[in-house]
């Protein structure tokens, strides 16, 4: 956690399969991922269509260029989405207090490769996601699995860009 709280910005490409109960085949997304300490995390979604989530501090703002729609949500209105947003944001920030604040956490392994298995503490937030997994090395992560509690399941890999 500490290596990573000394990150101050990070980018890299994402391919994300999410595995849905009604698809036969897992639905592909891919993307570019940026993080700028302490509070900005960016995800743009060029494939299958093009859709940004913008992070800034407590605001959600996500946008859909082929939808021309664009929606600002306050964190504290939605919890289960603050939660989930959270599981990223503060293991990017390396901030376990406010991890340990909506997950329990459990890390294993060591500096060079480690994870970190969130398990949600908010009821609503448990409704909807059993646990998350978050694996890295040194101070990059590489991996994003959510476990859902009705089954599904998101598995986002993380490339860091060449400097």
């Amino acid at each position: 956690m500490q290596e990573l709280a000394q990150v101050k910005t990070a980018q890299g490409r994402f391919v994300e399969h999410k595995h849905l109960a009604i698809l036969n085949a897992p639905l592909e997304l891919s993307g570019t991922l940026v993080y700028v300490a302490p509070g900005r995390l960016e995800k743009h979604t060029l494939i299958p269509r093009q859709e940004s989530l913008v992070l800034e501090r407590e605001e959600l703002t996500i946008e859909s260029k082929e939808r021309n729609q664009r929606r600002k949500l306050a964190l504290r209105e939605y919890p289960v989405i603050w939660a989930f947003v959270e599981s990223i944001r503060s293991t990017l920030a390396g901030d376990l207090p406010t991890l340990s604040r909506f997950y329990q956490v459990n890390l294993d392994g060591g500096e060079r490769r480690w994870r970190l298995t969130l398990k949600p503490r908010e009821p609503r937030m448990q409704d909807v996601v059993s646990e998350i997994r978050i694996g890295g090395e040194r101070n990059w992560i590489n991996a994003i699995e959510i476990l859902e509690t009705g089954g599904d399941r998101s598995v986002m890999t993380i490339t860091r860009d060449s400097p």
